[in-house]
């Protein structure tokens, strides 16, 4: 009788420790914080919890890279031992766990170009973030009819910001304009690049990088000193300081990534969930910049 006791009681012991363990691991990873990719976080948080994994069902393990590629790489190692799920939000972030990580779910978020990144595998799906270019220097011809020279700053160092200048550069030749690039590594080269190439510009294009992403203050205050507008690609840019931007919601790219990864969790296979791109965009006008400039109406 105390053996049958004894068995029952470590039966029970044991189905209130796998109790405890019914929760989802999810690790998201994030090359760096500003506004644009804290905005897709939100997103995916959100939609999970509107799904109904809320913290009874998941656990969110999150760890910022702080900018560096070698620690979103040992971010991403140490997501593949203890994370069910991983979230990788940017392009160097779902580019190191790719490389890390073969036999989880991985799905990327606010990647621009998914193919060029080399991150589509079989356990790989996500949302891309993909700007629209043409409708950006639309604005840009809308907003400022007298303009003739644009100038971006990117890192060349961002394949996802080496896709957009390339495409934007297209675009807005194709529409006469003269585009004057200037590439930078790393944000300690953004004040020089900008003193360089604001003089020569009517206004300024900020793309999709989280090195601009990242330096946008600094964006702002140099331009305003040289009193050039910015047309910018993220809704965040215009509540910032930017003039005007066409661009989709990182809000929403986050939120489509959560529904994503709600399905998984619901049984469907990750290879049976096609990456997405978010296709509808937004213009978003900064008044007072606008305002400034002497630009009414839309």
């Amino acid at each position: 009788m105390k053996k049958l006791f004894i068995l029952l009681l470590v039966i029970l012991c044991t189905a209130c420790g796998t109790e405890k363990q019914k929760k989802t691991e999810i690790g998201i990873t994030q090359i760096v914080e500003h506004p644009s990719l804290d905005d897709v976080r939100k997103g995916v948080i959100d939609a999970l919890k509107e799904k109904g994994y809320d913290e009874n069902k998941i656990n969110i393990n999150y760890k910022n890279a702080q900018g560096d590629f070698g620690t979103a790489q040992v971010i991403a190692q140490e997501f593949n031992n203890i994370s069910d799920v991983i979230i990788a939000i940017s392009t160097p972030s779902a580019q190191a766990a790719v490389n890390n990580i073969k036999n989880k779910p991985v799905f990327f978020s606010a990647v621009v170009n998914p193919e060029n990144a080399g991150i589509l595998r079989k356990n790989v799906t996500g949302v891309s973030d993909k700007s629209p270019v043409k409708k950006q220097v639309q604005l840009i011809k809308k907003l400022l009819p007298e303009a003739k020279n644009i100038g971006i700053v990117y890192n060349t160092s961002e394949q996802n910001s080496f896709y957009l200048t390339d495409a934007f550069t297209k675009a807005a030749e194709e529409e006469g304009y003269t585009v004057k690039v200037k590439g930078i590594s790393n944000i300690s080269e953004m004040a020089s690049a900008l003193d360089a190439i604001l003089p020569t510009i009517d206004v300024l294009y900020t793309s999709i990088d989280n090195t601009v992403a990242s330096t946008y203050p600094l964006i702002i205050e140099k331009s305003n000193k040289a009193n050039k507008p910015i047309i910018g690609a993220t809704k965040s840019f215009a509540e910032q300081g930017a003039l005007a931007i066409d661009g989709i919601s990182d809000y929403q790219v986050g939120y489509q990534t959560g529904e994503m990864v709600a399905k998984y969790l619901n049984g469907e296979k990750i290879e049976n969930i096609p990456y997405e791109v978010v296709e509808k965009s937004e213009i978003h006008i900064n008044k007072d910049v606008a305002e400034r400039f002497g630009i009414k109406g839309e």
